[in-house]
């Protein structure tokens, strides 16, 4: 095959990591129907089908998962290295993808972005907010963020903020109409601000422990939201009791808005980590990047 050609494995290989021509001609920044046909062009060239159209999905057939999983891996190769080559400039450059949940995007990330990107021009970040446990290397990312004991064995994994804490809390108005609860069992009388993550499918259960006791609560409520910033108006606006990382609620606590309730049953847990695969060569932005959002106590 011509050395021109590689162009064509290339696009074929993200096609059928999306799974979708139209996600994959996003990421390629080409059309969906010019991308449809370079690999049509590759198919014809092997004279063997790699992918099954259906209006719906794109599946690779039995040729095209072998023929992925031996380029796949080549085209890593080549784009570390390629990367790596950044370190001979005066100063890293180079796309860093992360995938996060919003309250370590908007507590952590953010602010560490704000003081670091103006010295660093020629860096670029994209955060994506997703409250599943995004598989990083098949999804096309450099890092995640998760809480520390969510992070695979497999990862090297960097701790990038303190141990954490949650809050329940309401509004004033809220508990004149209903008594606070006393212990997490009276929880199932309120109407509770829930939320739903992708990964389980159910609603988010509220992890409560006291004195060695463990409860995990499932209080029905009105409300189901995947936003952080949703659940804490919606607390503010009096229409439930919320379950908030508690650096979100403390300044909203301190000026009399909320109500916290069961604080005793709300123990720290490992803060969040930023990982990465440890078989795969950081780029220097990805290495700078890590070094700026290394959590170190003070």
């Amino acid at each position: 095959m011509q050395m021109e050609n590689f162009n064509d494995l290339a696009a074929f290989a993200v096609v059928a990591r999306e799974r979708s021509f139209t996600r994959a001609a996003a990421k390629l920044r080409v059309s969906p129907s010019a991308l449809s046909q370079t690999v049509r062009n590759l198919e014809e060239r092997l004279g063997l089908r790699l992918l099954t159209r259906t209006t719906r999905s794109v599946a690779s057939t039995e040729a095209g998962e072998r023929l992925l999983r031996t380029i796949a891996p080549r085209f890593e190769e080549i784009e570390a290295e390629l990367a790596a080559l950044s370190a001979l400039r005066d100063k890293p450059a180079g796309t860093v993808r992360i995938t996060a949940g919003e309250h370590p995007a908007v507590s952590i990330l953010q602010p560490a972005l704000k003081r670091f990107l103006p010295d660093y021009p020629d860096i670029q970040v994209e955060i994506i907010i997703d409250y599943g446990l995004t598989d990083i290397v098949a999804e096309g990312f450099d890092a995640g963020v998760r809480m520390g004991e969510q992070v695979a064995k497999d990862m090297i994994a960097v701790p990038i903020g303190p141990q954490m804490r949650m809050a329940v809390v309401a509004s004033p108005a809220y508990f004149e109409r209903n008594p606070p609860p006393q212990n997490p069992q009276d929880m199932t009388s309120h109407n509770c601000i829930n939320t739903r993550l992708p990964t389980y499918g159910g609603v988010f259960s509220w992890g409560l422990e006291k004195n060695g006791r463990e409860v995990k609560v499932r209080a029905d409520g009105q409300l189901i939201y995947n936003s952080l910033s949703m659940r804490l108006s919606s607390a503010l606006d009096g229409l439930g009791v919320a379950y908030m990382p508690e650096d979100q609620v403390l300044p909203y606590v301190a000026d009399g808005r909320l109500v916290r309730v069961l604080e005793d049953w709300c123990p720290y847990f490992p803060g969040y980590h930023l990982y990465y695969p440890s078989r795969r060569q950081q780029s220097p932005a990805l290495a700078l990047l890590v070094d700026v959002l290394r959590y170190r106590s003070r």
